[in-house]
């Protein structure tokens, strides 16, 4: 039973997280899993939660990187 995390800067809206999951889905089904035995969990994160090659996105995000 595949349990997929996806960790994600917040903000996305519910309608995008419904599409990838649904894209997420069919790539299982594509590969004889089927939907009923998966579970995917958003996390979503705000940028003071991320470090990326060693600089706080929040920062990064505030001068416009």
């Amino acid at each position: 039973m595949p349990v997929v995390k996806i960790d994600l800067l917040e903000g996305r809206s519910a309608k995008q997280k419904e599409k990838l999951a649904k894209a997420l889905l069919r790539a299982f089904e594509e590969n004889d899993i089927p939907k009923e035995w998966v579970t995917i969990v958003f996390n979503d994160n705000p940028a003071e939660n991320w470090v990326i090659s060693g600089e706080m996105l929040a920062e990064k995000l505030k001068k416009g990187k």
